[in-house]
């Protein structure tokens, strides 16, 4: 047995010691050409088509000659799962994202939105920043770990779900009911949700911790049906704009809840001269009307937390435009702050609304939760981030958008939305928008950096 004796212990060595610069350098670019492959896989939901995607990742795993498990929850809907076993001395990291993505009108794009084109240093294509990248940087570390032969504390389950643009029931949600040993024996999920930002050289990289709450209702109204020529004082459909304009006109009372302090003190370390006091006291800057309507202008999205928040998306009255229809519907977007209770809501919402011939019904719905910056992932993702941008500003994040990740909190596992890139917040617009892009630079750099979190936390 003595010959193999030190060429085991020089194994394990080496696979505990940092990779080579030409290794780094290899990953990077095999992540590249990956992510121009992945891109090309036409994943848009609806319909979805992720088995398509999932055949893509089942490929590479039979070639690495990793185990893995696959499941459809509805035909097409392909999710795959891969497990690399560790000592189980430490509760299992996922490595999570979503396959699918949102449509993409070519006509507006300045090349095909799934050729994967590279021009002035890009990659384009719908899914590069949400989130088809992500997903080949986190596959990149993982399949690190299996070559390096990389002795783990815990498992690192590598997972990538159908369904995540439309709420996750064929996907995340769909693997939570029916096959939770997916992740089983799991305490850290790694997702999307947020990551770097730069913009007039100021650097912010932002972790996310919770999200506004998503409650998604119907409104209907009920009134006499009639013909169109003779309209009566009150119907269905007029009922239900009086009651439309009383929830677009109420303004729901400010509250800042802890995760959304910290984020905003944390945005104030880097933000321009302008927004740096507001951001300082966000609870006395809320209260001032002409601020607040100057921040809703410049950045919506961070006005939303401030408050709860409802869109109206959808309406439907009469199929015929001289019927007066019996029923009006619209539904609405509702997001809430993140310890706010969707029964006390609704409630809330019932009375804004003050019309017994409308009824509130909820179409979905999650619960809220929040996950500690005191965690082995957490410290990892703000350690890595120091090490590649020493003087960028690092803060944990609310988001007024849903991942997959709810799914996870509610099962008690803390869960990270962050994406190891920096994006131009001119770039960011492409996110469900046109020409979406990532640079070469990111994915290469975002290899090495997605594979020093996972090590750092994942390595014994």
């Amino acid at each position: 047995m003595a010959p193999y004796v030190v060429p085991l212990i020089l194994l394990l060595a080496t696979s505990l010691s940092a990779q080579s610069p030409a290794d780094i350098d290899r990953l990077g670019e095999e992540a590249v050409r990956r992510t121009q492959e992945y891109l090309r896989i036409n994943t848009t939901n609806p319909p979805g088509n992720e088995a398509a995607a999932a055949a893509f990742f089942a490929r590479i795993f039979k070639q690495e000659g990793i185990v893995f498990d696959s499941a459809s929850s509805a035909p097409g809907r392909g999710n795959i799962w891969a497990r690399l076993k560790g000592t189980g001395s430490e509760p299992a990291l996922v490595l999570l994202h979503h396959m699918d993505v949102v449509p993409a009108d070519p006509k507006y794009w300045e090349s095909d939105p799934f050729a994967a084109a590279i021009r002035d240093g890009h990659v384009y294509g719908r899914g590069t920043l949400d989130t088809k990248t992500l997903g080949i940087v986190q596959l990149q570390a993982f399949l690190a770990l299996h070559h390096g032969r990389v002795p783990l504390k815990r498992d690192v389950i590598f997972i990538a779900t159908a369904d995540e643009e439309a709420g996750g029931a064929y996907g995340a949600g769909w693997l939570v009911k029916n096959r939770p040993d997916a992740f089983k024996g799991a305490g850290l999920v790694l997702n999307e949700g947020d990551g770097g930002s730069v913009e007039d050289g100021r650097e912010l990289f932002s972790i996310e911790v919770t999200q506004k709450v998503p409650l998604w209702l119907a409104l209907v109204s009920t009134g006499k049906p009639g013909h169109g020529s003779g309209p009566p004082v009150s119907t269905a459909v007029t009922r239900l704009i009086r009651a439309l304009y009383r929830i677009q006109t109420h303004e729901f009372e400010s509250r800042i809840v802890p995760a959304v302090d910290a984020y905003f003190k944390g945005m104030g370390r880097s933000a321009s001269p302008e927004w740096k006091e507001f951001f300082k006291d966000i609870a006395r800057a809320s209260t001032d009307r002409n601020t607040m309507l100057k921040l809703q202008m410049w950045q919506p999205g961070l006005a939303a937390l401030l408050r709860n928040a409802c869109s109206i998306t959808m309406l439907q009255g009469s199929a015929k435009i001289n019927v007066i229809p019996p029923e009006a519907r619209a539904q609405i977007d509702c997001r809430l702050v993140p310890d706010q209770d969707p029964a006390a809501f609704t409630r809330e919402l019932e009375s804004v609304i003050n019309d017994p011939q409308i009824s509130v019904e909820k179409i979905m719905g999650f619960t809220p939760a929040v996950s500690s910056t005191d965690t082995p992932l957490y410290r990892a993702i703000e350690a890595t981030i120091r090490r590649h941008f020493p003087t960028a500003n690092i803060t944990p994040s609310v988001q007024t958008g849903f991942t997959d990740s709810h799914f996870f909190r509610d099962l008690g596992l803390a869960s990270y939305g962050f994406a190891p890139f920096l994006i131009p917040v001119a770039d960011d617009s492409g996110v469900h928008g046109n020409n979406e892009r990532i640079s070469l630079e990111n994915i290469r750099r975002g290899t090495s950096m997605m594979l020093e979190i996972v090590k750092a936390v994942a390595a014994r």
